[in-house]
C-alpha cells in the first residue's frame, strides 16, 4: 500500500514518536502549561509528514500513486491552519498502518532464513594432494570435486570416477534417481544419493544450470506486473472526492477551518488501517495452518487466482519410490518375499535397498541379518538370509544369477510409466518383484476439487518429466491440459500464455520450478522438501508437505479479502458522511478526527475477523498400505494406469539407477 518502505526500526519509532507527543502535549494541559500543547502536538507530527512526503516523493518517480497524498494533505492543512491535535492524530493513524504492514514482512523473512539455509555455497576440492572446503565462486573448469551423499552438486561437471547416483527430480522432474557412470554429464542442483564420487568441474558456478535457472527467475521477478493493492484501487477517485469537497466548502465559505476538517476527516484510515489489520490477521491464520504467505499483496492476489499452472513430481505426486506392488511367482508369498528383500538390503545403502528395508520395518517383519554379502553397485545384492540364498536387483542382474524358471510363473512384466521393479530370487529361483512407483498424493484430486469450487477455472500440469509419465499422472484428474518434458524456461511460458486466463497461479518445489514460480501473480512453493531456490522465488511457501493446504491458502486469503473490502467500504461511506458534515461547519477538525477514529475502531474490529473462521480438516497423506497378500500376483487395480514400454530419460543415460 505504500511505496518507499524504510527499514523496520524507523517505522517503530514512526510510532512512538506522535504517540509520544499525544500523551506530552494532553500531560502539559492538566498540568496548566496548554500553551505547551500545540507545539509538542506538532513536533510529533513533523517527523511522521517528513517521512510520508519523501515515500510520496519515491512513488511518484516510480510512477506509483498512493493514498499516502490523502494522509499528507490533511497533517499538512491541520498543521499550516493551527490544528496541531488532529495533525498528530492523522500522524499516528498513518504510523500504525505502516507498522502492521512491516510487522507482517518481518516475519516472512525470519520464516524463510531456515529454508534458504540449504544453498550450497561450499564445495570439497582436491587441491596439492589434499581436499580442501572451497567457495563456490572459486571453482574453475578442470577442478575435481568430493561429491558426498546428499551433496547439491555445485556445478556442471563430468563423473571422474565411480558410479553415481543422482536424484534429479529438483532440475528435470524425474522422480526416480538415475545412474551415472564415468564420462556422463552432470548438471549443477541435483541431488547425490548414491556413495561418493569425483566430480570434473567443466563450468564455473556463474554459467553452470543452477546459475542460468537463477538469472531466470531474476528475469521473471523482473518482467512481473507489480500487484496492485486493494487500497491503491480506490486512490485516484478518493483523492478527487477529497480535493473537490474541501475546495469546495473553502471556496463557498471563505473559511480555510473547513477544508482542513474535510481533509482529516477524509484521511482514509479505514485503507490505511483496516486493510492492513485484515490482511496481517489472514497471513496470521494462514501460518496456523503451515502455510507462510510472504506479503499482504500475495495474499491479496491468491483471493483472485483463475489459473493453476502445476508442477508433478513432488508437488502432485509424492516425489519419491514407494512400495506399490509385490508380483509374486512362486512358492512365497508377498510378506516373505518382501522380508527376505528387507532381510538383505540392510547391507546396502542403495535409495531403493533403503525404500524397502523402511518398508519392511513399517509393515512390522521380522528382518534377519544378512551373511555372506556380495554387492555389485548399481545392479543388485546377494547373500544369505537365515541359510537361504538372496539375490535382490535389476531383472538381467537376478536372471543371470538363477536358473531358468517356467514361462508360466515369470511375474508379469511391470511396463507402466514411472514405475521401477525390483526382482528377488531365493535359493536359485526367481520368486516375485517388488514395484516401486512415485505415486500420485492421495488428496490431489480432491485439492483440484476444491480449486474448481473456488473459482479456479484452467488447471494445467507442467512438468520436466516425460510425457507418457505426465500423462499418466493426468489421467482421472480434473486437468484441462499437460505439458511435459519442459525446461525452465519453457514453464515460464507455460505460465505467462495462461495469463489470458486471468491471474496465475503457479504450485512447484524443484529448482526447475523456481523461474515460473517467480514470473506466476502467486508462487506457491512446497517448502518441506522443496528446493531451496523455489522457496526463495515464491510468494507462498507451504510449510508441510500436503498440497491439500493450498485449498485452505487461498480460502483464508479470499474471507481475509472481501473482510477489507467490507471495512473499506463502511469506512469510506462513514468518511464521506463525516466530510459532508464537515463541509457544512457540523465538525471542527479535532472533531472530524475523533469521528474518525470511531470508524477506525469499527472496521479494525470487522476486520479482525479474518483471524477466525470454521477448522480446516486436511487429508492426511498416509503411508501406502494395503499390499497383496500371498498368493496376489497383481498391483492393485488403478484405473489411471496405462500400459506401454517405458523409454529411458535422455538424462538416464539408458540405464536405472533402481537395479531394474
Amino acid at each position: 500500500m505504500f511505496a518507499g518502505m524504510t527499514a523496520v526500526p524507523l517505522r517503530a519509532v514512526l510510532i512512538v514518536v506522535p504517540l509520544a507527543g499525544l500523551a506530552a502535549g494532553f500531560a502539559a494541559r492538566m498540568l496548566g502549561a496548554a500553551e505547551w500543547s500545540g507545539p509538542l502536538w506538532a513536533a510529533s507530527a513533523v517527523p511522521v509528514l517528513i517521512v510520508l512526503i519523501a515515500e510520496i516523493w519515491t512513488s511518484l518517480r516510480e510512477g506509483k500513486f498512493g493514498l499516502d497524498i490523502v494522509a499528507a494533505l490533511s497533517m499538512s492543512a491541520a498543521l499550516i491552519f493551527g490544528e496541531h491535535l488532529a495533525a498528530a492524530i492523522v500522524a499516528l493513524m498513518y504510523a500504525g498502518g505502516q507498522y502492521l504492514e512491516s510487522f507482517a514482512e518481518r516475519r516472512a523473512r525470519r520464516e524463510m532464513s531456515a529454508l534458504l539455509s540449504r544453498v550450497p555455497r561450499t564445495a570439497m576440492c582436491y587441491r596439492d594432494g589434499g581436499l580442501e572446503e572451497v567457495a563456490i565462486d572459486a571453482i574453475v573448469p578442470g577442478d575435481r570435486l568430493l561429491i558426498r551423499r546428499g551433496d547439491v552438486v555445485p556445478v556442471d561437471g563430468q563423473v571422474a570416477n565411480g558410479l553415481a547416483v543422482l536424484d534429479q527430480s529438483a532440475l528435470t522432474g524425474e522422480a526416480l534417481p538415475v545412474q551415472m557412470q564415468a564420462g556422463d554429464a552432470v548438471l549443477s542442483g541435483v541431488t547425490n544419493v548414491g556413495e561418493v564420487f569425483d566430480l570434473s568441474v567443466s563450468r564455473r558456478a556463474a554459467e553452470s544450470t543452477y546459475a542460468a535457472i537463477v538469472r531466470l527467475v531474476e528475469a521473471a521477478q523482473g518482467s512481473r506486473a507489480p500487484m496492485v493493492r486493494i487500497a491503491d484501487r480506490f486512490a485516484l477517485v478518493f483523492l478527487a472526492v477529497t480535493i473537490v469537497m474541501a475546495g469546495g466548502a473553502w471556496f463557498l465559505t471563505g473559511d480555510p477551518i473547513r477544508a482542513v476538517a474535510v481533509l482529516v476527516v477524509a484521511t482514509p484510515c479505514p485503507l490505511i488501517l483496516a486493510v492492513p489489520v485484515a490482511i496481517v490477521a489472514g497471513l496470521s491464520r494462514a501460518a496456523r495452518h503451515g502455510i507462510l504467505v510472504k506479503s499482504g499483496g500475495a495474499l491479496e492476489m491468491m483471493a483472485r487466482v483463475r489459473a493453476l499452472v502445476i508442477d508433478k513430481t513432488g508437488t502432485l505426486t509424492s516425489g519419491e519410490a514407494r512400495v506399490t506392488a509385490v508380483r509374486v511367482a512362486g512358492r512365497l508369498s508377498a510378506d516373505e518375499i518382501l522380508r527376505l528383500a528387507g532381510s538383505l538390503d540392510q547391507a546396502s545403502k542403495h535409495v531403493v535397498a533403503q525404500t524397502l528395508v523402511a518398508y519392511a520395518r513399517g509393515r512390522g517383519f521380522p528382518l534377519a541379518l544378512p551373511t555372506n554379502v556380495t554387492e555389485t553397485p548399481g545392479e543388485g545384492i546377494e547373500g544369505e538370509i537365515e541359510g537361504r540364498r538372496v539375490v535382490v536387483g535389476g531383472r538381467r542382474f537376478v536372471a543371470a544369477k538363477v536358473q531358468a524358471i517356467p514361462r508360466t510363473a515369470q511375474p508379469r512384466r511391470h511396463s507402466t510409466p514411472g514405475v521401477v521393479t525390483v526382482s528377488v530370487a531365493c535359493d536359485g529361483v526367481t520368486v516375485g518383484e517388488i514395484v516401486l512407483a512415485d505415486e500420485l498424493r492421495t488428496e490431489a484430486a480432491m485439492l483440484l476439487a476444491s480449486l474448481r469450487r473456488f473459482g479456479v477455472d484452467r488447471i494445467v500440469l507442467a512438468t520436466g518429466d516425460r510425457q507418457d509419465v505426465a500423462a499418466k499422472v493426468a489421467s482421472g484428474l480434473d486437468i484441462d491440459a499437460v505439458r511435459a518434458e519442459l525446461s525452465p524456461d519453457q514453464k515460464v511460458l507455460v505460465v505467462l500464455s495462461e495469463r489470458k486466463n486471468g491471474p496465475v497461479m503457479m504450485v512447484g518445489d524443484g529448482v526447475n520450478d523456481a523461474p515460473a514460480l517467480a514470473a506466476a501473480d502467486v508462487g506457491l512453493a512446497m517448502g518441506a522438501r522443496g528446493a531451496a531456490a523455489s522457496a526463495e522465488a515464491a510468494d507462498v511457501v507451504l510449510l508441510v508437505d500436503q498440497i491439500d493446504r493450498i485449498a485452505p491458502a487461498i480460502s483464508i486469503a479470499r474471507r481475509s479479502r472481501r473482510i477489507a473490502l467490507e471495512s473499506v467500504v463502511a469506512g469510506i461511506g462513514l468518511s464521506v458522511g463525516g466530510m459532508m458534515a464537515a463541509a457544512f461547519g457540523y465538525l471542527t477538525p479535532v472533531q472530524g478526527a475523533l469521528f474518525q477514529e470511531v470508524i477506525d475502531v469499527a472496521v479494525i474490529l470487522n476486520a479482525l475477523r479474518a483471524l477466525r473462521g470454521h477448522a480446516f480438516v486436511h487429508a492426511e497423506t498416509p503411508e501406502l498400505e494395503g499390499l497383496p497378500k500371498a498368493g496376489l500376483s497383481a498391483a492393485p487395480n488403478n484405473p489411471r494406469s496405462s500400459a506401454g514400454p517405458v523409454p529411458a530419460h535422455p538424462s538416464a543415460n539408458g540405464r536405472s539407477a533402481h537395479r531394474g
